[in-house]
């Protein structure tokens, strides 16, 4: 993917229509096929998930999945589900400025947090961008394949 590195930036709220066109970049990051990613996002988006996408020079490089959650534990926070930068444009800033997209959703909805699962090889990238991880461990448990 060849970009003018002078472009500006533009991050913004993918709509139902544009979903597809977000699928070769999450790809990179989700092992779906695209008629499994579609369907995973519309479930999703009945729950408040949202795809975002960050363009340069007009195409996609970037895309985040958020979502609004509210817990007993955290009250109400915004979740990052998914974040990934094309592969030939990592490090361009797309990135961030998906993170500081999401940091700006949650306070517009007065969320005071963002929370995120991160693949051990980005944690650097989270942390350079002032998250920490968080001291209450996630767990799980791989149940029977449901028909």
């Amino acid at each position: 993917m060849t970009q003018d590195p002078d472009a500006a930036l533009q991050i913004r709220r993918l709509l139902p229509a544009q979903w597809k066109d977000a699928h070769p970049v999450m790809a990179q990051l989700r092992a779906l096929d695209e008629a499994e990613f579609l369907r995973r996002v519309r479930q999703q988006s009945c729950t408040g998930y949202e795809l975002v996408g960050a363009y340069q020079g007009g195409a996609l490089v970037g895309v985040m999945g958020m979502r609004p959650v509210q817990t007993l534990a955290r009250g109400a926070y915004l979740h990052v589900d998914d974040l990934v930068v094309d592969a030939a444009v990592r490090g361009s800033g797309a990135g961030r400025a998906l993170m500081a997209y999401a940091e700006a959703d949650a306070q517009a909805r007065a969320m005071a947090v963002v929370f995120l699962d991160a693949r051990p090889e980005a944690i650097a990238f989270y942390e350079r961008g002032g998250y920490a991880l968080h001291p209450a461990p996630s767990m799980k448990k791989r149940l029977a394949a449901v028909p």
